[in-house]
């Protein structure tokens, strides 16, 4: 089985943002997790830190309903600096078309680490479209990254077609 990534949006190298920027997406090292107190030590009014597939189920869910400001505030710092809010709107519209095909529900696919030449290891969550789900095999990948193990902010995400299975 052949699988190509088409990253949309993706930083720390050449994607769809950097065409229409002129430039490729730059790497930065901004602390992006906050730490929280063990729940026994936790107020009331502290909620435990979310996973990074419920962030990432998150941000995918807003971009599938066309909510731009509320997943474009859960980019990394690194990115929004380096992404408007209207290029990472554009730069969305290929996931949101697809959403529009499949619904907006998601199912938990994968997730790991992505290991690529010498660089650190790279945490994903790949979700699915729940409807493509339930085809003889999932036409796309919704795949969302993070800088490391600890990060709850997106530092990338793409629709990574799926070929069918060679039989």
């Amino acid at each position: 089985m052949q699988v190509t990534y088409v990253p949309i949006l993706l930083l720390g190298g050449w994607s769809l943002l950097s065409n229409l920027t002129g430039r490729p997406a730059s790497a930065g090292r901004l602390p992006s997790a906050t730490l929280t107190a063990p729940p026994h030590q936790q107020s009331e009014a502290q909620a435990p830190a979310l996973t990074q597939v419920q962030v990432a189920r998150g941000f995918l869910l807003a971009m599938t309903h066309g909510q731009w400001a509320t997943a474009y505030g859960q980019l990394a710092p690194e990115v929004r600096a380096g992404v408007s809010a209207e290029q990472f709107r554009i730069a969305a519209q290929p996931l949101y078309q697809q959403a529009q095909r499949y619904g907006s529900a998601i199912s938990l696919y994968k997730l790991g680490y992505r290991l690529r030449d010498a660089q650190t290891p790279q945490p994903f969550v790949a979700f699915s479209f729940k409807a493509d789900t339930l085809q003889a095999y999932p036409h796309f990948q919704l795949d969302v990254t993070f800088r490391d193990s600890t990060a709850r902010q997106v530092l990338g995400f793409g629709l990574v077609p799926l070929a069918a299975p060679v039989k």
